[in-house]
């Protein structure tokens, strides 16, 4: 049976990168989320998550949002540029249906497509 979910290679994992990614100076902001990048280590998108008892003191909504952002992280990996990024929801996500929440998602994810490195043009550079 296939899984769909994210590949371990996708997650961020270790206290190290979640520490740098605090401390990083790339920033994106939505009305629901916060996004803090740096360019990875890996080839592809890597995604942490952090929503705090902060946002709701109710598992089953903090939970609720981390599902939500790892499928909208999974369905625009491949168009991502080769960043860690650092996902934390804000309080006021928790009242929100899970289509308003997937498209400022979509939108962070735009704003992030600038990053990606220029594609090589085919010739070979002397």
């Amino acid at each position: 049976m296939h899984r769909a979910g994210l590949p371990r290679g996708a997650r961020l994992r270790r206290a190290a990168d979640f520490a740098a990614l605090r401390s990083a100076a790339g920033r994106l902001s939505s009305r629901y989320f916060q996004i803090r990048y740096r360019a990875g280590g890996a080839a592809r998108a890597r995604l942490g998550l952090a929503v705090s008892k902060r946002v709701s003191k109710r598992a089953v909504d903090r939970n609720r949002l981390k599902r939500l952002v790892r499928e909208a992280f999974r369905r625009a990996r491949a168009e991502l540029p080769p960043v860690d990024m650092l996902v934390i929801a804000r309080a006021e996500a928790v009242t929100q249906p899970g289509p308003a929440l997937l498209e400022d998602l979509a939108r962070l994810w735009t704003r992030l497509k600038p990053l990606k490195p220029p594609e090589p043009t085919g010739t070979i550079a002397d």
